[in-house]
C-alpha cells in the first residue's frame, strides 16, 4: 500500500514538472514549419520569454514586479533571425543571464525562425 501511495505521488510530481512553469502549450499544428522551434522555444526558453504562440509566460509586464530572469516578451518584441541567433549564442544581449548557446545547431535555426516569424504581433503588453 506505502509503495502504491509513493508511485502515486512521483507519477504526479513528475506530471506537474512536465507541465512547466508558465506554460499553456504550443498552439501551433504540428504541420506548420515552425512547430518543432515553438516546441524548443516553451521547453529552452518559456520560463523566462513570454509568446502567446508556444503557450509560455516568463516575462513580468509588472515592472514592480520583475525578476531578475524575466526576459523580452516576445509578444511586443519583434526580432529578426541574425539577432536571435546572435542571442542564443551569446547569452543574450548583456549576457549576464540568458546561458549561452542554450540550443545549437539546427534547434537554434528553428528557434530563430519561429521567434522571427511570430515575435512583435501585438502592440502593448496587454494586447
Amino acid at each position: 500500500m506505502a509503495r502504491r501511495v509513493v508511485t502515486a505521488a512521483c507519477i504526479a510530481a513528475a506530471a506537474f514538472l512536465a507541465s512547466g512553469c508558465g506554460s499553456q502549450g504550443v498552439k501551433l499544428s504540428k504541420d506548420d514549419p515552425n512547430h518543432n522551434g515553438a516546441v524548443i522555444f516553451a521547453a529552452r526558453c518559456g520560463a523566462c520569454h513570454t509568446l502567446d504562440v508556444a503557450g509560455t509566460q516568463g516575462s513580468e509586464t509588472d515592472v514592480s514586479d520583475r525578476e531578475n530572469v524575466d526576459g523580452p516578451n516576445f509578444n511586443v518584441r519583434t526580432e529578426k533571425i541574425p539577432d536571435v541567433l546572435f542571442a542564443i549564442a551569446n547569452g543574450g544581449f548583456s549576457g549576464a543571464i540568458m546561458p549561452e548557446n542554450i540550443v545549437t545547431g539546427r534547434e537554434a535555426q528553428a528557434v530563430a525562425a519561429f521567434v522571427a516569424k511570430y515575435s512583435g504581433k501585438q502592440k502593448t503588453a496587454g494586447g
